[in-house]
């Protein structure tokens, strides 16, 4: 029996759908992102906050690694100048502040089991102090992995890194659309 002609399309988005998340694929130059206008609030649609100011480009996208301890980027780096301030992208409390190897950075728990990483990041919050989704919670530095001028982002999911993106909004949709008549 031969398969109908549509069925590797259909795989191929298959196998294509994870990296639709990836920022290289829609969202490497996401400079008009539904934030720019606010720093201060959500919005209606309970997206989180883009932690910097001014047009929202990623650097370096989030590539899920092959599993648990294998390569990839944990994260997105973002482009933010050293010493502009970075926000809260939504309500937590810091759960780390300190500098690992040779970067400061910043680790905030949130409802609902998310963890949110930034480094490099110099900040004066200690470790049990509440922040609310906006507030400034420190200012881009230098280290670590990220080239100077570039903030990293990290987010975990009940201690697992996902795509910081998908709460930030940034990342449409797969839509599965028909693509073949009847199979």
């Amino acid at each position: 029996m031969r398969p109908p002609p549509c069925l590797g399309a259909l795989i191929a988005l298959a196998l294509l759908l994870p990296l639709a998340g990836s920022p290289s694929a829609a969202a490497s130059t996401a400079s008009a992102a539904p934030h720019a206008d606010t720093a201060s609030r959500e919005d209606d649609t309970g997206d989180w906050l883009w932690p910097v100011d001014g047009p929202h480009t990623v650097v370096a996208a989030y590539r899920a690694p092959a599993h648990e301890y294998g390569a990839g980027h944990r994260g997105i780096d973002i482009a933010a100048g050293v010493g502009d301030p970075v926000r809260a992208p939504a309500d937590g409390v810091v759960a780390f502040r300190g500098t690992v190897v040779d970067r400061p950075l910043i680790t905030i728990d949130h409802e609902g089991g998310y963890v949110t990483t930034f480094e490099p990041l110099l900040s004066e919050l200690s470790p049990g102090d509440a922040v609310t989704a906006g507030d400034v919670i420190g200012t881009v530095d230098v280290g670590g992995h990220s080239a100077p001028g570039t903030l990293h982002v990290g987010v975990r999911l009940h201690g697992v890194y996902i795509n910081p993106l998908l709460l930030f909004g940034d990342v449409p949709r797969a839509v599965l659309l028909p693509c073949c008549g009847p199979i």
